[in-house]
């Protein structure tokens, strides 16, 4: 008889404990109890078991230890009494908080906050060597400031102990006087000049690929939505391909782009993008920069909304504030109210439209609704004009062709350096004549 065998053992997933502070002064799209649901998705998306959770109301937060001393106390003994080992704010902690708590809580309890959660899972779900640079940065330049003892491992990391070449674990010799700690500073910053300089080439091909696209004057279509609100399945069912799908956060984290036909016969580019979140680091949004002009240099965008959670309006609120904060937001959009097949009252969704911008309702996973959605954009990239009056200088020859080609011009004329154009352009055009209007007096 043969042996059965053995199946791989895994891991057990780390304890985390949950802790949420809703400060009285700051204003938040979600209330404190679905925050904090949504910190739970996100451990459970890193790989942690969240066991108990806590919350507190404060004025400001403490200076040392963020939450107050009484708190703090609960919080030790619920931690000792679920076994946990990880403690995670939903708040962003700064260096000194992390500090407190970290000496409070002791060694064997590791605390972070939703910030290095949220960058921990963008580690996992980084495939590519761009998104991976991209992660790195981001981790880095949030630690560099919070780094203390307890985060000096970067001689492990690269290669333990001190080499013979009188190296520290490949960090590079100590000059006098200097300690482990700032030895571990001066190797970050000089890796974080690394990954910039890399970045910059990455963006610097994108921006050459986005020219070469320009050129060819097919429209290119973003995808941005909260995370998991079905942008990948969308693409999929506009495209026919097969970008991974996966019913958990921040599954996607790498631009992809596929060519569509509309209804119309045009062809254009749909761009899947990297979804948001509420609270979404600030280190994130300058490490993607590459990947988040994707959705700058976009000539229209599509929100994804998922129109089945409680908290809807309050994701496509938080999408729209990204925007903003990108610099994006003047950019046409159309809503696409996803998840059609899973609302409970598809009637209401219907009526429930006018809550949002030129919405939509469809169901990626079904395509119901997807001709109507595809109809809307096509009348967007082609049937809707917009007056404009500009002074165009003669080195920007590819944009004075491309009124002629695609607008309507009802007055040319030649002045010094330029020459003045009045007329209509589609609507998806108006972004690249946008730094040469004419502003009225």
């Amino acid at each position: 008889m043969s042996k059965k065998q053995a199946e791989p053992t895994v891991p057990p997933r780390d304890r985390a404990f949950l802790v949420g502070v809703e400060l009285r002064s700051v204003k938040s799209l979600l209330t404190l109890d679905d925050s904090l649901a949504e910190l739970a998705l996100l451990s459970d998306t890193a790989g942690l078991d969240v066991v108990g959770v806590t919350t507190q109301r404060l004025d400001t937060p403490n200076n040392d230890t963020f939450i107050g001393s009484g708190k703090l106390e609960e919080v030790k003994a619920l931690v000792e009494e679920f076994l946990a080992n990880v403690v995670i704010f939903d708040n962003e902690l700064s260096p000194r908080h992390l500090r407190g708590l970290e000496e409070y809580l002791g060694p064997s309890v590791k605390v972070l906050d939703r910030t290095a959660l949220i960058l921990d899972i963008f580690a996992q779900h980084a495939n590519t060597r761009e998104g991976a640079l991209q992660v790195e940065l981001a981790q880095y330049e949030y630690r560099l400031p919070r780094l203390t003892r307890a985060w000096t491992h970067l001689a492990r990391q690269t290669g333990g102990a001190a080499g013979r070449s009188g190296s520290v674990g490949g960090v590079g010799l100590r000059g006098p006087g200097e300690t482990q700690l700032e030895v571990d500073r001066r190797e970050i910053r000089r890796r974080i000049t690394f990954i910039k300089a890399e970045l910059e080439k990455v963006r610097e091909h994108r921006m050459r690929y986005r020219a070469q696209r320009r050129r060819s004057r097919i429209p290119t279509i973003a995808l941005v939505g909260y995370t998991n609100a079905g942008k990948s399945t969308l693409l999929n069912r506009m495209a026919h391909t097969n970008v991974l799908v996966a019913d958990q956060l921040f599954a996607t984290l790498d631009p992809t782009t596929r060519r569509v036909h509309l209804p119309g016969g045009h062809e254009v580019l749909f761009t899947d993008t990297v979804g948001f979140i509420q609270k979404l680091p600030t280190e994130l949004v300058a490490a993607f920069r590459a990947t988040l002009e994707e959705i700058t240099e976009a000539d229209l965008l599509i929100h994804v909304v998922d129109s089945t959670h409680p908290n809807a309006l309050a994701q496509w609120n938080a999408v729209r504030q990204t925007l903003t904060d990108i610099e994006a937001d003047k950019i046409p959009m159309i809503t696409a109210l996803n998840k059609l097949d899973q609302h409970p009252n598809p009637e209401n969704l219907e009526r429930s439209t006018a809550e949002f911008s030129d919405a939509i309702a469809i169901s990626a996973k079904t395509g119901e609704g997807i001709p109507a959605l595809l109809s809307a954009i096509e009348e967007h990239l082609y049937e809707q004009y917009t007056p404009i009056e500009i002074r165009l200088p003669y080195q920007e020859g590819q944009l004075i062709s491309l009124f002629h080609e695609q607008g309507v011009v009802s007055r040319v004329e030649h002045v010094r350096g330029g020459v003045l154009m009045q007329g209509q352009i589609p609507g998806r055009l108006m972004v690249r004549f946008q730094p040469f209007l004419i502003k009225k007096s």
